[in-house]
């Protein structure tokens, strides 16, 4: 029992909050995204379309993404998305992921 009590207090301790933290507005933004990217695309591209947005957008953008979380997303949240998938990096996720180029 003491073990197991070391082994979890060990596991904690390797956590980096700021992982953490960067992790759960991740998936903030993703909540947000992936909807909006489901209005063109079925089930699973959407999915692979928002991470491969996600992946394109820095830290900042991230956080700008999911500050819209419990509402629909806004045209200007629309447009950034959009933007953000129309950068190379995006793109190219998009391709290799099989996923259609968004409409103009």
């Amino acid at each position: 029992m003491r073990a197991l009590a070391l082994l979890a207090l060990l596991a904690l301790a390797a956590c980096d909050p700021q992982e953490m933290a960067d992790k759960a507005m991740r998936r903030t933004a993703e909540s947000v995204v992936q909807p909006v990217l489901a209005r063109e695309l079925p089930g699973n591209l959407a999915d692979a379309a928002t991470q491969c947005v996600l992946d394109a957008a820095s830290p900042d953008e991230i956080r700008g993404l999911a500050r819209d979380l419990g509402v629909e997303a806004g045209s200007q949240t629309v447009e950034n998305i959009r933007n953000l998938a129309l950068r190379p990096a995006a793109a190219a996720c998009f391709a290799r992921s099989g996923v259609p180029a968004l409409k103009g």
